[in-house]
């Protein structure tokens, strides 16, 4: 782990969810990482098909 560790205040609840998102092994900051990164690439692919759709080149494989 780099960098220096800090502490997040959060709730028991909260903090046994995340939990449940890991795998043996893995600190909460991997956990939260892995997590982090799945959200910006889900935003990255929504962005691409936003603007595919306003240059009207999209076509959803439900209307083929």
């Amino acid at each position: 782990m780099s960098g220096i560790a800090t502490t997040i205040p959060t709730t028991k609840v909260v903090r046994d969810r995340l939990k449940s998102y890991g795998k043996k092994g893995e600190t909460y900051s991997d956990i939260l990482t892995k997590m982090m990164d799945a959200i910006d690439k889900e935003e990255f692919m929504d962005r691409m098909y936003r603007r595919l759709d306003e240059k009207d080149q999209f076509v959803s494989l439900d209307e083929i």
